[in-house]
This record gives C-alpha cells, sequence and structure tokens, in this order.
C-alpha cells in the first residue's frame, strides 16, 4: 500500500503578476545568479500507511558527517543531492504530523518527487519478517519505523561502496567527500548554506586524472573498477528493476566487484531485504555474538544462523545493528597500515 498523496504544485521564485520593472530586475538576477539555482520548487505531500522514522530509512544514504550529498538538520529536515535519469536533482523531506512534505529542485525534481513513496519504503513489507529471536521481536518493536528504502539508482550506492572496499571507513568517507566536491556539480536549489553537491555523471568519473584519485586516497584498484562500472553505467542502472540474484550476476560481471559491494548497493538501490553483507570484517562477528553468543562466527557461520530469516536476512542485519547487542572490541581500530592491500 502506497499511501496517501497531495498533487504536486510549484512555487514560483517571482510573483506571476510582477511589474515589467520587477520582471526584468528578476530575469537579470536569474540570469547572473549560479547555474541550478533559481529554479520553481515542485512539492509534494504524502501520508506513509504506518510508522516512518526518516532517519531510519534515510541514515543508509548518509556516507559520513560530511557526505555533500546528503544533510539532516537541526529539525529533523532531510537534504539529498542526486542525480536521476532525468537530470540533477535536490529533494527536501520532512515528517509533520503524520504526514510527509517533501520539496525538490532540478532537472530531476519531478522523478523524485514520483518516487518519493518507493524511496521512502512503500514497496517494502516489514511484515514479511518473522522474528524467531526475542533480541530482534524486541528491537523490531522498538523501531516501528524502520522501513528498507529504495533510490532506484545504482551508481549513486555503487561508487562509494567501490570506495569503501578493504579500507577504514573515514578513509572512504574522505575520498567520497573529495571526488564529488571537486569533480560534482552543486546542487540546485536554495540551500547553498547547506553546501550539497551532485556526483559526477559517468563521463566526468571517467576523466577523472590519476593524480586526482591519488590524492583522494584511491588506490589503482579502487579507481580502476569504477572505470570500469562507468563505462557500462547504463546496464548497471538497469539492475534497479531486476530481482536480486539477477542485480548481484549482472554487477559481479564488472571485475573488482564481488558479494560484499554488490550487497551494500542493492539493500539502497533495490531495497533488497535479502542483501546480506558478506566478506564485512565485523558483521559476521556481530551476527554471532547477538545470536548465538560467538563472537568469532565468520561469514559460514552468519548465514547459518541468518536461515531462519532467508527472503529478510539483510533486514535481520538492520534490526541486530540497531539493537546496540555489539560485542565489545578486542583489537585496535584497523589504520592504513595494518589493511590487507586489495
Amino acid at each position: 500500500m502506497a499511501g496517501r498523496f497531495a498533487p504536486r504544485t510549484a512555487r514560483p521564485a517571482v510573483p506571476h503578476q510582477a511589474a515589467p520593472a520587477a520582471a526584468a530586475a528578476a530575469a537579470t538576477a536569474a540570469a547572473s545568479a549560479p547555474a541550478g539555482r533559481t529554479e520553481q520548487a515542485l512539492t509534494r505531500e504524502w501520508t506513509p500507511p504506518g510508522p516512518l522514522d526518516l532517519r531510519l530509512v534515510l541514515g543508509p544514504l548518509r556516507r559520513g558527517p560530511a557526505d555533500p550529498t546528503f544533510r539532516m538538520v537541526a529539525d529533523g529536515t532531510f537534504w539529498r543531492a542526486t542525480r536521476t535519469p532525468a537530470g540533477p536533482g535536490t529533494l527536501r523531506v520532512a515528517a509533520r504530523d503524520g504526514r510527509i512534505e517533501a520539496a525538490a529542485w532540478g532537472a530531476g525534481a519531478d522523478w523524485l518527487l514520483d518516487q518519493l513513496p518507493v524511496l521512502l519504503g512503500a514497496t517494502d513489507d516489514p511484515d514479511a519478517f518473522v522474528p524467531r529471536h526475542r533480541l530482534l521481536a524486541v528491537t523490531r518493536h522498538r523501531r516501528p519505523g524502520l522501513r528498507l528504502l529504495r533510490t532506484g539508482l545504482v551508481l549513486e550506492s555503487l561508487i562509494p561502496s567501490i570506495l569503501e572496499q578493504k579500507v577504514t571507513t573515514d578513509e572512504a568517507y574522505r575520498a567520497w567527500r573529495l571526488l564529488v566536491r571537486r569533480h560534482g556539480t552543486p546542487a540546485p536549489g536554495p540551500a547553498t548554506d547547506l553546501d550539497l553537491h551532485v556526483m559526477p555523471d559517468p563521463r566526468t568519473w571517467s576523466l577523472i586524472p590519476s593524480w586526482e584519485w591519488h590524492r583522494a586516497g584511491v588506490d589503482n584498484k579502487r579507481s580502476a573498477t569504477i572505470l570500469r562500472a562507468v563505462r557500462v553505467a547504463r546496464r548497471l542502472e538497469e539492475a534497479a528493476g531486476m530481482e536480486l540474484p539477477e542485480a548481484k550476476t549482472r554487477l559481479e560481471l564488472i571485475p573488482g566487484i564481488g558479494p560484499w559491494t554488490s550487497a551494500e548497493t542493492l539493500q539502497r538501490s533495490n531495497g533488497s531485504p535479502d542483501a546480506v553483507t558478506v566478506g564485512d570484517l565485523h558483521l559476521p562477528g556481530i551476527v554471532g555474538h547477538a545470536l548465538a553468543d560467538n563472537r568469532d562466527a565468520d561469514d559460514d557461520a552468519m548465514l547459518t544462523l541468518l536461515t531462519p530469516y532467508e527472503g529478510q536476512r539483510h533486514r535481520a542485519t538492520r534490526l541486530i545493528l540497531l539493537s546496540g547487542h555489539t560485542p565489545k572490541r578486542r583489537a585496535p581500530r584497523m589504520t592504513p597500515r595494518n589493511i590487507a592491500p586489495l
């Protein structure tokens, strides 16, 4: 059930009946303003079919506290800059009295508002999950607003996932931040103080020189994987409309994209409740500790423990992580010096 929504409306930046002098001044200002900053805002309201926690739903899109494509402000409003099939767009989302209020700017505004319910989990079915462990039952009861988002966009999740391969999260977040700010474009809309940027298009990614990757701390293997991916961007984007096995196969045809990267991507682009992350340094121990008091679990042991949740294994791991029931660290944090090479 997709919920109820109000039709989109446009908010003109200049009064429709402006006097000729005022209209001329407005036109002059628009011509001198940065590109993408003077569009009309399109708006939409949507009533979700049940509880919805925007922080939980949209949180996986955030790649670090200074992600240039994502912001959450103090009043609980979320901002997202992205590259849609129709072009760059900025989306502002807020929850108000059980309704979702959204505004969008840029060439991708219509697309973003059309996809709003899907983005916020309207096609997700939380009731399909049957908890078989008390920890998961309690966590689900305490987090009724959790739904799995679905962006419908592959590349925007694939590229930062590649950057996160076998490095610390801080390194990956830094690389994403530097590359998007330097080679992306300012986000359309009014939020100039938020310094939002839209990630580069595939051609721009392909033209980034080697020294820029090096400056961002990205090694040759990861940059080469990204370059291979953007060369077939259209084919990869088709995976957003595929079932999980076919989508994984499509992504993993690219050398350098394995099960970890494809799962991390499809959790976001496809909203797949079963795209469990294997090959992660910490997740098997977290799942093992939560479900069997076995903090030394490996991937095989984790998948065995998650067998009762076949079809919902990603949701199960999300609930485990949200429970806070994680083992204490026994070793120092990884540093760039002790990470195995790719």
